[in-house]
């Protein structure tokens, strides 16, 4: 199965701008409303959890703690992945506040409901200073076994290549630019992989083989490409994740302001598939540089019955 109805969330406890990740994010916006950070990241994080529970799925809430100061807590999907074979990855992250998020209690605590057949800690890459940020760096097509990955200073081709020896993935990876010509950091803010579609955009792929490529795999995989433009992709419009409620229908997940950047054509075409969810999460967008897709880690794991 592409989506789970299983969703991992971490709620804040300081959430802030994060200067050790600033440098590689064109997304982080230094110039942010710095007031009350914490609080209204807060409640932007409770009200999407609660639409996300009222819409059927359910949310696995872990509270972050004080000590050690993990700003971008609220991100899980970069340090842990969970799949369907009971395997679960830990992520090597290149903030050195981020790889404190790595926290192995709360895979501890998973083993309660779901089946843990075996963990792969990839964090020894950072002494090599090689990184690869979980579900951030790639965007996994699960079902056809394809991971997806632009190159950037946080997604390093021979890790990629190892994840996906061990996982059984196939690698299709490409170089991604912004409309002002930087690497793109993370691969989900620019592409989405849902059962029957893939949300992307094409033209920060640059190199016409590599781009290529891209379109080949993915219409191989039998899915329709909606493309999205630079600013609709600034306004996180490629940051979505598709997921299930409890009775097995497709919900597409995003930011209000990822939906609010569409155009009537491609919000048709997501709700001719999915059942659009978004809401106001802007604090969160504006100062951590992340938005829906990275807040929610997909637990694929087997239920224990």
């Amino acid at each position: 199965m592409q989506a789970t109805s299983n969703i991992l969330m971490i709620r804040p406890v300081a959430f802030g701008f994060n200067e050790q990740t600033a440098g590689s994010n064109a997304f982080q916006n230094r110039n942010a409303e710095q007031t009350d950070v914490q609080q209204k990241a807060l409640q932007e994080f409770d009200g999407f959890v609660q639409l996300l529970r009222d819409n059927g799925v359910n949310v696995i809430v872990v509270d972050d703690t004080a000590e050690p100061h993990t700003p971008d807590s609220i991100f899980p999907n970069n340090w842990v992945s969970f799949h369907e074979d009971g395997n679960v990855y830990l992520y090597p992250m290149q903030a050195e506040n981020r790889r404190l998020e790595r926290r192995e209690d709360i895979v501890r605590d998973l083993q309660e409901d779901f089946n843990i057949a075996h963990i792969t800690d990839l964090s020894r890459f950072e002494s090599e200073h090689k990184f690869l940020e979980g579900t951030g760096s790639m965007v996994l097509d699960r079902e056809n076994k394809i991971a997806y990955a632009c190159l950037s200073p946080r997604t390093d081709a021979d890790i990629l290549g190892a994840f996906c020896e061990q996982a059984g993935y196939k690698p299709v990876l490409f170089d991604a630019f912004d409309a002002k010509g930087r690497a793109i950091y993370h691969t989900n803010v620019l592409m989405a992989i849902a059962t029957k579609y893939v949300v992307i955009c094409l033209e920060s792929i640059t190199d016409d083989e590599q781009l290529e490529a891209v379109i080949d795999a993915i219409e191989s995989s039998g899915k329709e490409i909606i493309n999205i433009t630079f600013d609709q992709m600034n306004h996180f419009a490629g940051n979505m994740l598709e997921v299930h409620n409890q009775a097995g229908d497709s919900l597409i997940v995003m930011s209000a302001s990822a939906w609010n950047s569409l155009d009537e054509e491609q919000q048709e075409a997501l709700s001719s598939y999915s059942k659009p969810l978004y809401a106001d999460i802007s604090t969160i967008e504006t100062n951590g540089g992340g938005s829906a897709r990275c807040m929610m880690a997909e637990v694929h794991l087997p239920a224990k019955h």
